[in-house]
């Protein structure tokens, strides 16, 4: 059951490990891109919810979980490398035997540093737009401020929850034969992890680094930004790799 699909899977992982190898610098760039792709929604959320919140709407979670399926439907869609998403298919790769784990923690590593500058350098543009100022400002920096203080137990779990549903999208995008379907998933699967409040690693890079920049009053630091990265970022890798990359290997495992 679902050896054809989880083959493609392996496919994909042997194909980010023959890039990473043979074109490392092109390898970055698509990391940094899908930082940047991930923040661009992270951007339209956040000032979605500045405006919301301020006028004191009980909708701002659910329309921000509506409006935040554009982040990954780029990186699905225009092509991009995802440290969370490959949690998922390297880690599939790495259980059917055709990648060595050393690769896949030579991709993982490679593409969370791209996906962090990206997403640094996005939150640093848009901060320099002065468009983070009142509401929105305001809202980035205190939802920041409470991502750095959440206990370690809720913030992994967050974060566990968080890539069983991307990585879900991930897989949907392998099961799906048109790119409709495929964009149908990811909204659904967006939609939950946004409004729910789950925690995903590179998400948080564009949004923490916005409200660095531009704290107010809000209780922020660089500590914390490490804390949630750190911790969010061990809770993708249990969700996309034990969650979903192991579950799906042993259902398409034959004997």
């Amino acid at each position: 059951m679902f050896c054809e699909e989880f083959n493609s899977v392996v496919g994909a992982a042997k194909a980010k490990v023959n890039l990473l190898k043979t074109n490392k610098l092109g390898y970055f760039i698509s990391s940094m891109l899908a930082g940047a792709y991930i923040g661009m929604g992270i951007i339209l959320i956040f000032t979605i919810g500045g405006l919301l919140s301020s006028s004191g709407s009980p909708f701002t979670k659910v329309i921000m979980g509506a409006s935040f399926g554009v982040a990954l439907s780029l990186v699905v869609i225009a092509g991009a490398e995802l440290f969370t998403g490959n949690n998922f298919v390297m880690t599939a790769g790495s259980l059917s035997g055709e990648v060595t784990w050393s690769d896949t923690f030579k991709v993982w590593g490679l593409c969370f540093f791209g996906n962090l500058v990206g997403s640094i350098i996005l939150g640093i543009m848009f901060y320099l737009t002065g468009l983070a100022t009142g509401p929105v400002g305001e809202f980035i920096a205190n939802t920041s401020a409470v991502k750095m203080s959440v206990p370690f137990l809720p913030l992994l779990m967050r974060g566990v929850l968080c890539n069983i549903l991307v990585c879900l999208a991930v897989w949907c995008s392998f099961r799906c034969k048109n790119e409709v379907a495929k964009l149908i998933m990811i909204f659904w699967c967006l939609f939950v992890f946004i409004t729910a409040g789950f925690e995903h690693s590179v998400a948080n890079m564009t949004l923490l680094t916005v409200g660095l920049l531009s704290p107010g009053v809000a209780d922020v630091s660089v500590m914390g930004y490490l804390y949630n990265i750190i911790v969010v970022t061990l809770g993708n890798i249990i969700g996309g790799a034990i969650f979903l990359a192991v579950p799906y290997y042993l259902i398409s495992k034959k004997k």
